[in-house]
């Protein structure tokens, strides 16, 4: 299972997992674009992006809010991603894959990212990363 949705009151909230840190984060992306769209997005545009943290929680935030300004003020929507993180700076790559929004009958609209209820967390005994976020809609 790459990705669950949780019961919120009034916004979206998910828990996404991965074997890696950076597998956790691009799962995180992909129930973020599920919750407004549920179809195949085409893979016609390709996109890098870099963003820094001051923690696991703050490169989250940082980079999910990229991709949200991404689909804001560029219309992207996103379809595929490679995660490339740096613990030691807390930096994060990606190679992004996706196709112009207008494409699609988005049926939610994200405003926003929140720290509400967010972690990102190593389960050692699992041997996995497990994110938690919850989505202003």
């Amino acid at each position: 299972m790459k990705y669950k949705y949780l019961k919120h009151t009034a916004d979206i909230k998910f828990q996404a997992f991965g074997k890696t840190l950076a597998e956790c984060f691009e799962n995180s992306s992909l129930a973020m674009f599920n919750a407004m769209y549920q179809g195949n997005v085409k893979r016609k545009i390709k996109k890098k992006i870099k963003v820094k943290g001051r923690d696991l929680e703050s490169l989250l935030y940082n980079f999910l809010e990229e991709l949200l300004f991404l689909l804001d003020s560029e219309n992207f929507f996103l379809s595929r991603i490679k995660v490339y993180i740096n613990e030691k700076n807390l930096s994060l790559s990606a190679e992004l894959e996706g196709d112009e929004a207008k494409n699609y009958a988005i049926s939610l609209d994200v405003k926003a990212v929140t720290y509400n209820e967010m972690f990102v967390k190593h389960q050692r005994a699992k041997n996995k990363y497990i994110c938690q976020v919850v989505l202003d809609v």
